[in-house]
């Protein structure tokens, strides 16, 4: 059976996607690269000092969910919601697998 060069190119395009999916993933760094940019309110490696909330050692799920909700908001209810909105699912799967994995410092918010 021959394909056209179009339903090559767009089965190419999906294994691509799908490779660069599954490379991002595995790429421990991924996570902390995507955290830097909340180091500001929420601390170096989810630590905060400053009164925000402290994401280090929370569970995966309970970042993901909290990230998704803020996500749905409409309109959106602060800055959070619209930084949530700049990040895909599995962004915000290795974000949130990132901060689960870092130890509590002693203080909390």
């Amino acid at each position: 059976m021959r394909t056209s060069p179009r339903t090559a190119l767009t089965l190419l395009a999906v294994l691509g996607a799908a490779a660069s999916t599954a490379a991002s993933a595995a790429d421990p760094l991924a996570g902390r690269l995507l955290a830097s940019q909340c180091a500001q309110c929420h601390g170096t490696n989810g630590n905060a000092v400053s009164g925000f909330e402290s994401l280090a050692g929370e569970s995966v799920n309970e970042i993901y969910n909290e990230l998704k909700d803020m996500q749905a908001h409409t309109p959106p209810e602060g800055i959070m919601d619209l930084q949530a909105r700049g990040y895909t699912d599995e962004q915000i799967r290795l974000l949130a697998e990132f901060f689960a994995a870092q130890p509590r410092s002693g203080s909390d918010d």
